[in-house]
């Protein structure tokens, strides 16, 4: 057995029963094939408590780049792509780091390429699912490490208990993710339509009519200079919460963006209500920093989950003149509303990004009372 204390591997370890867990740990992984220098990296990183999970959810080292692509039959080029667009980092071609299941990967993606799919298109289609499988191991790993992290535990108790954990939730997660996923499509399928131009040209259209909403918290910078980091945190992730609260289909969310959510509609009764919703139940929170929020509508390019176009912009620009606890909306947004909301004047507003000053107006439910002077 190796003497891990004459290695240095024990240093910094106060009592003996921690240092007692670190070799014991140190000996089980150094069976499982881990060398001397890898267990001195994961040491000096502090991650050596993870070192079982990540040997648990990888493969052992056996392919380059070079030889998965040769095996897939997918181009060398295609591959790295791939994983870049996944956001995974990308070795040297001749580098001998993947594994079985990186191969396994792989031949996915090829049958994948035989739905027909244009590269250029499944590639930016991969960053999306990147981005968004990233935020959920980052929100699985808090997750966890807020379950089972615990004062007392050594290191040996606390790895095998992450293991465990991982263990359990790995055959869980493919099950779970693709009846997501489904129930996701549907819910999109059910607002998407097919025009008989888009047939006509065998082309899809990009451009269509939506409502877009910012809404943000005021105060949030400031509120940085006061609170500790968790708790600005914890803040900015209550308005998740809060969205997700007051949302209802045709309204969807497309992003959060630190302090900010990003909601969208095909009409603006819907997203009005949902807004003034979202608005009134952070005001009920006396705990809480006010929201504010604007609205705008028009013609904008709805490309790879995100939207572009003037209504993004001016939806953003709105809020950021907004006062707290209000909402402001664009002249269009006013025009196109039916029944059930009424208008104040709020000027027209200078915008970044407009050359024209923005006739602007605040919108409140018909019948409601303490309205937020004009701003």
């Amino acid at each position: 057995m190796t003497d891990w204390d004459a290695e240095g591997l024990c240093e910094g370890l106060d009592d003996d029963r921690a240092r007692a867990a670190r070799r014991r740990l140190l000996d089980e992984l150094a069976e499982q094939g881990m060398g001397v220098d890898e267990l001195r990296r994961v040491v000096a990183e502090d991650k050596l408590v993870l070192a079982p999970v990540a040997r648990t959810l990888s493969s052992e080292a056996r392919y380059t780049a070079r030889e998965i692509s040769e095996q897939a039959g997918i181009e060398l080029e295609m591959f790295t792509a791939s994983r870049r667009a996944l956001g995974l980092p990308v070795p040297g071609d001749d580098e001998r780091v993947y594994g079985e299941k990186d191969l396994e990967a792989a031949r996915l993606g090829t049958a994948h390429r035989q739905a027909g799919f244009a590269d250029e298109d499944a590639l930016e289609v991969a960053r999306v699912l990147g981005q968004g499988m990233a935020r959920y191991a980052e929100s699985t790993r808090a997750l966890v490490a807020r379950t089972f992290l615990e004062p007392g535990l050594d290191e040996y108790e606390l790895a095998h208990r992450y293991r465990v954990v991982a263990e359990q939730l790995l055959p869980l997660a493919g099950p779970w993710l693709e009846h997501v996923f489904a129930l996701h499509l549907q819910q999109v399928l059910r607002s998407d339509a097919v025009t008989q131009e888009q047939v006509r040209s065998g082309r899809l259209d990009d451009t269509q009519q939506a409502v877009v909403a910012f809404a943000d918290l005021v105060g949030f910078t400031e509120l940085g200079e006061q609170l500790p980091v968790e708790e600005l945190g914890s803040v900015a992730g209550r308005l998740s919460h809060l969205a997700g609260e007051v949302l209802e289909p045709p309204v969807k969310l497309v992003k959060l963006i630190g302090d900010a959510v990003m909601l969208v509609a095909p009409e603006p009764e819907p997203m009005l209500e949902c807004t003034l919703r979202l608005v009134e139940l952070a005001e009920r929170d006396a705990d809480y920093p006010p929201l504010r929020a604007g609205v705008a509508c028009g013609q904008a390019v709805h490309r790879w989950g995100d939207w572009f176009g003037t209504p993004v912009n001016l939806a953003s620009r709105l809020t950021a003149r907004a006062r707290p606890s209000s909402v402001l909306v664009s002249a269009e947004v006013r025009e196109a509303v039916g029944e059930g909301f009424a208008f104040s004047d709020a000027g027209r507003k200078k915008l970044k990004g407009f050359s024209a000053p923005v006739h602007a107006y605040r919108v409140r439910r018909v019948g409601s009372e303490g309205v937020p002077p004009t701003g």
